[in-house]
């Protein structure tokens, strides 16, 4: 650590800052299903995502492998390119978790990462095809089988506890809640904090402090897990209410299936290298959660604002880094400036957070503001979803004891209204 500069020291922190945001921005990922269905109280619940992802971050270093050396090309990218990449990162973490969107830190860091290094040392510098079969094809995929497996593992329990109450089967599925919801804490640390560990590395090669290809030194390790860990523990409520309670109504059953199928999924890229989203992953899953439960409905609306800001992420992210990087090449001041960029920006989102604070006392609350309605295509498949079985029995039986009206005393012809069924 002999060779870190104050531009370098500045790059470390500023990395560290953004693992920081990365923790509690995706705290929901592993806890909002727990906390929604009342498996965890919400202060503990973080709390105990919080320490499994600082001993995930221990587990491996593939991930940090591919973003150090993988993404762009390590020769010629300057220390000035990362911080500015870090700058946009940071940056569209916070806007999102403003708008309570659980939009992908992972690609928020690859886009603001490709746009400073598209704009220090053009398209070269940037590695196509691992971007297309480590990043992008696992943004499209990682959703897609993690929510099918959720889907067919709700049906799966739903049909093999067909023949049991629900209100005793639901205290085991909350204790199988928090095994799994402690499974996708320790993969969210065996993948995002890498991706921290992979940038800060990335830095140390800039200047020469290690040698291309290296592993990340144990002092990066250590940081990068408890910078993750501290903001896990501060908890992203506003990201946790959207996935817990908007996307969908989610009951024990269908929790524990959204997250065993979301830590499948993850460890398993994690073990190939692929740094992929754990939000996309979790959302996919709690969408096909609730699609599993007969009678479950999915909130599209909030889905598709979803899906807006996973699609914008890349290239929002990607703008504001190469807008920061063409600052950082006017020297010093320019540094300077869009360090004071991204703390005003910074202090300007907090500010505006703070006009409807959410907490670990309101996060499941029903009555904020804020709660997302039921959208049009939610109401239609509701209104033709069949009755549970032994409601049509009732439903007849109160149809029975219904009184019909007398026709109007002006009505002559009318014939006498029968008597009521007693």
């Amino acid at each position: 650590m002999e060779h870190i500069t104050l531009l370098l020291a500045i790059v470390v922190v500023t990395a560290l800052v953004f693992d920081f945001t990365n923790g509690f921005h995706d705290t929901a990922n592993a806890m909002a299903t727990t906390i929604s269905t009342g498996a965890l109280k919400p202060k503990t619940a973080v709390a105990m995502s919080a320490v499994l992802n600082l001993v995930g971050a221990f587990l491996s270093v593939e991930v940090a492998k591919t973003i150090s050396g993988g993404i762009i090309n390590e020769e010629g990218i300057r220390t000035e390119v990362i911080f500015a990449a870090l700058v946009g990162a940071i940056l569209w973490n916070l806007l999102t978790w403003l708008l309570g969107l659980p939009s992908s830190s992972s690609h928020a860091l690859f886009g603001g990462l490709i746009g400073a290094a598209v704009m220090s040392a053009g398209w070269s510098a940037v590695n196509a095809p691992t971007i297309v079969t480590k990043v992008l094809i696992p943004a499209v995929a990682a959703p897609i089988v993690a929510g099918l497996a959720a889907m067919l593992a709700t049906r799966l329990t739903y049909k093999i506890g067909a023949k049991t109450d629900e209100k005793h089967t639901a205290k085991g599925y909350r204790v199988g809640q928090i095994a799994s919801a402690g499974l996708v804490s320790l993969a969210h640390g065996t993948n995002d904090a890498q991706k921290t560990m992979g940038i800060i590395t990335l830095a140390l090669v800039t200047q020469g402090v290690v040698s291309p290809g290296s592993n990340p030194p144990l002092w990066v390790i250590v940081s990068a897990g408890v910078a993750i860990a501290l903001g896990t523990y501060l908890g992203g409520w506003r990201i946790i209410r959207t996935m817990g309670k908007g996307l969908t109504d989610l009951r024990p059953q269908q929790g524990f299936a959204a997250q065993t199928s979301a830590a499948t999924v993850i460890l398993a890229s994690s073990h190939l290298g692929f740094s992929l989203s754990t939000t996309q992953s979790c959302s996919g899953a709690v969408m096909g959660a609730g699609l599993g439960r007969k009678g479950g409905v999915v909130r599209w609306s909030t889905a598709t604002r979803m899906f807006v800001a996973w699609g914008l992420t890349l290239p929002a992210a990607g703008l504001v880094g190469a807008g920061a990087e063409f600052l950082t090449q006017q020297g010093p001041w320019g540094i300077a400036a869009v360090a004071v960029l991204l703390v005003a920006g910074s202090a300007v989102i907090w500010t505006l957070s703070r006009r409807k604070p959410v907490d670990q006392h309101n996060v499941t609350a029903d009555d904020l503001d804020d709660a997302e309605p039921a959208g049009v295509v939610t109401t239609a498949i509701a209104a033709v979803t069949p009755p549970p079985a032994g409601s049509v029995a009732a439903v007849a039986d109160e149809d029975l004891k219904t009184t019909i009206p007398a026709p109007a005393p002006s009505d002559p012809a009318a014939p006498p209204a029968p008597a009521a069924a007693v």
